[in-house]
């Protein structure tokens, strides 16, 4: 059975088909300001016998493609899991929020929590951040690794952090110490949405800034702990979504394997 997932972000449409439980095919596109085009751009082509829609706007694609839509919280517990089977902990830090998801034993959600009032600690404000130091988002974070010591940065809001890098460097410091403080701030977020769902063992990273490395080795080392990150982090909510088509296709045809 072929089964397709996509996840509509806020800054990304992702699409995954799998087969045999795999994926097979993967493909991403900006959301821009028409998600149904994007949908459109990446299904070009591609065969399934099943597919079912995750992301902010799944209610608008799944009449679209009229078909299932689940949350994002639960795309990426099943996602995470086929990973990675041991997971219990998922943190997914995207475009315009950041997710906190402790699992169960059996990879259900046990509790989760969400950083969604504005784009603090997320991608979008990474590039912001990123251009108000003129640096690409691949400089950011190699650039922050190497700083020898941080910048305090004490805001989150987008508008008033931006001032305050370019008060910090007009004050003497440089853009790497401000670069490696911006990032703690944003794993400093992060952090307290993970101690207050769980103690982890380990973290499972996705979503886009996952790709962040420097974000990836803060958070290990504020937590003491291994923070795993799969091949390609952005793909985990279409991947779970495409799992529960499969799991919601057999169920109609009374498949149980």
């Amino acid at each position: 059975m072929i089964a397709a997932g996509i996840d509509i972000g806020s800054r990304t449409v992702k699409l995954a088909v799998i087969e045999g439980g795999k994926p097979i095919l993967t493909r991403k596109a900006l959301t821009s300001h028409d998600p149904l085009e994007a949908v459109r751009t990446l299904m070009n082509g591609v065969e399934y016998d099943a597919i079912v829609a995750t992301g902010y706007g799944r209610h608008l694609i799944k009449d679209y493609l009229k078909c299932a839509a689940i949350s994002e919280i639960k795309a990426f517990a099943l996602g995470a899991r086929a990973i990675l089977p041991r997971c219990r902990v998922v943190l997914d830090i995207g475009g315009q929020d950041t997710k906190a998801i402790s699992l169960n034993e059996s990879g259900d959600m046990s509790k989760f929590e969400m950083n969604d009032k504005c784009a603090a600690g997320t991608g979008r404000f990474l590039e912001i951040m990123a251009n108000a130091l003129g640096f690409s988002l691949d400089e950011f974070s190699g650039n922050a690794l190497s700083a020898k010591g941080a910048a305090k940065v004490n805001s989150m809001c987008t508008v008033f952090a931006e001032s305050e890098v370019i008060s910090l460097i007009t004050q003497g410091a440089s853009r790497h110490e401000v670069a490696l403080g911006i990032h703690q701030a944003i794993v400093s977020r992060s952090v307290a949405l993970l101690k207050r769902i769980s103690t982890p063992q380990e973290v499972f990273f996705a979503g886009g800034v996952a790709l962040n490395k420097c974000v990836g080795v803060l958070i290990g080392r504020e937590l003491g702990i291994p923070v795993f990150v799969p091949e390609d982090p952005q793909i985990v909510g279409a991947y779970g979504a495409a799992l529960h088509a499969i799991y919601t296709k057999k169920l109609l045809l009374n498949i149980d394997n």
